[in-house]
């Protein structure tokens, strides 16, 4: 679980209750059509799954030594 998680903000958080929307900050999202990278952990993995009905998610593949020159 190294890689990173590609999580894209596609619904707004206007009538949701402030622990979703603080997650959503938290995740460091804005606005609908926000992407982030965040790394695959399990404490990342927890706070898409509080807000999984707001928020699409892509899980990217670990880049291998060749890559993050």
């Amino acid at each position: 679980m190294a890689g990173k998680l590609r999580v894209t903000q596609t619904k707004s958080t206007i009538s949701h209750i402030a622990r979703n929307r603080g997650t959503i900050r938290a995740l460091g999202l804005k606005r609908i059509g926000d992407t982030v990278e965040v790394p695959d952990n399990e404490a990342t993995r927890g706070m898409v799954r509080q807000v999984r009905f707001l928020v699409e998610v892509e899980e990217l593949p670990e880049a291998g030594p060749e890559e993050k020159r």
